[in-house]
């Protein structure tokens, strides 16, 4: 003797075709179908008193039919919690970010130079060979016979200077 879900699957197309009616495609529909056979053998398992027959052989239509429909919508809630986005919006935030991100930088870097042309020759010279030449500070102190010490001093305060004149986020 076949079980009630072995009598409900003799049915699957109808059930598939149940859920495409709902507006699913093929694959949602199917595996909708599968959930509401998973959701039949939970209740069947827990309520063993559940009869879903209308008479001895035949199966209640309609009570499959409420088990898709309830699926279907809690499906669609799911669906409506997510909010999908267009990938050319997406892509054109994402350009439109990049190039004021962009913009920012070269802007700092403008006030960046701008800040070092103001200062006396001697800081700006050490800053540029320090920081853009990327010179050791023990290198240029070997190389320029000026002590590491004052190397390092003139350095470390064109460098709050810059820190405290240029907001950086």
């Amino acid at each position: 003797m076949k079980t009630t879900l072995q009598k409900i699957a003799e049915k699957n197309s109808d059930w598939v075709n149940v859920c495409i009616s709902f507006g699913c495609n093929k694959s949602t529909a199917e595996d909708l179908t599968q959930e509401m056979y998973l959701k039949l053998a939970t209740i069947l398992q827990n309520n063993q008193n559940l009869n879903i027959y209308y008479n001895d052989t035949e199966i209640n239509h309609f009570y499959i039919y409420r088990v898709l429909k309830s699926l279907f919508i809690d499906l669609c809630r799911k669906e409506a919690k997510i909010t999908k986005v267009n990938i050319e919006y997406l892509e054109k935030f994402v350009e439109e970010e990049e190039i004021k991100e962009y913009k920012d930088i070269e802007g700092k870097m403008k006030q960046l130079d701008t800040l070092v042309d103001k200062l006396y020759w001697y800081d700006a010279k050490v800053w540029r060979l320090i920081a853009e030449e990327k010179m050791s500070i023990a290198q240029l102190s070997k190389e320029s016979g000026i002590s590491y010490y004052s190397l390092y001093n003139t350095y470390k305060n064109v460098k709050s200077l810059i820190k405290n004149n240029i907001q950086w986020d």
